[in-house]
């Protein structure tokens, strides 16, 4: 998970040290990840810094094998005008939780539909 997140970390433009800092870790929290597991709450709130699900940072719903750089910018191009502005279900805002639920299934429905096309 630690490559994963230095990854998607690095594309966002951040350095681990920034992400840390932005996630409210003490220093190296996430360096410590190369040897040990993070506990949830931890992994939630990096996921939350980078936009992306737990899921992906766990490795679950990953981008697929087929797909190429213009596929990943399709699907960061997708969410984007799909998730702007404020996401409501009666009249409330949604969690942080319902949000990356939601972000999950518009990219595994974004990539069904995309396969095909």
């Amino acid at each position: 998970m630690f490559d994963r997140v230095k990854k998607v970390s690095k594309k966002r433009g951040l350095s681990l040290a920034q992400l840390n800092e932005k996630a409210g870790f003490k220093p190296n929290v996430i360096y410590s990840w190369k040897t040990k597991t993070p506990s949830i709450d931890k992994v939630e709130s990096v996921a939350n810094v980078l936009g992306v699900t737990v899921d992906y940072l766990l490795g679950k719903n990953e981008t697929p094998d087929w797909a190429n750089e213009k596929d990943t910018k399709d699907l960061e191009t997708f969410l984007e005008r799909n998730l702007e502005g404020g996401m409501t279900y009666g009249g409330e805002d949604l969690t942080e939780e319902e949000k990356q639920q939601v972000k999950l299934a518009m990219t595994t429905i974004f990539w069904k539909r995309h396969k095909r096309d």
